[in-house]
C-alpha cells in the first residue's frame, strides 16, 4: 500500500473514532433541602426534649415522658421564634426567644436572660 493511504486511511479510523458518541453524563443526587422551620424534636444537653407541631410547644422528660411545661410559639421573623409557656414544674409563665442559626440548632433566650442550647433530634 501506498503511504498516501495509509494516511487517509488512519485519519478516516480517528474521524471516526471522533463522532462515537461519549457515554451519557451521571445525574447529580438530589438536593436535600434543609429544615427552615422549627417543626419536629429537640433536645438539651440534659436530654429534655422539646417538642414544635403547628403552634403548639410542649417539653417532656425522655425517662418517664412527663410533661414538664406546654404553651404555643409563632414565627416573629424568619428563623425567629417566640414561645409563650407555662412551666409545670415551677408554675409560672414565660416567653422565650429562639434563633434557629443552623438547621439544627436553636438558640434561646428567656425573658429573665437565661440562655440555652436545643439540637434537632434525630429521626
Amino acid at each position: 500500500m501506498k503511504k498516501s493511504s495509509i494516511c487517509l486511511i488512519l485519519g478516516s479510523s480517528l474521524a471516526l473514532a471522533g463522532c462515537m458518541s461519549s457515554p451519557a453524563p451521571r445525574s447529580l443526587p438530589p438536593i436535600q433541602q434543609q429544615p427552615t422551620s422549627v417543626e419536629g424534636q429537640w433536645i438539651d444537653p440534659n436530654g429534655i426534649v422539646s417538642s414544635f407541631q403547628a403552634g403548639t410547644f410542649s417539653t417532656r422528660t425522655t425517662d418517664t415522658n412527663q410533661l414538664l411545661a406546654s404553651g404555643t410559639y409563632t414565627s416573629s421573623a424568619p428563623k425567629v421564634v417566640e414561645i409563650n409557656m407555662t412551666s409545670l414544674v415551677r408554675n409560672t409563665q414565660s416567653r422565650v426567644n429562639c434563633a434557629l442559626v443552623t438547621p439544627n440548632q436553636l438558640n434561646c433566650t428567656t425573658d429573665s436572660g437565661a440562655q440555652f442550647s436545643l439540637a434537632r433530634k434525630a429521626i
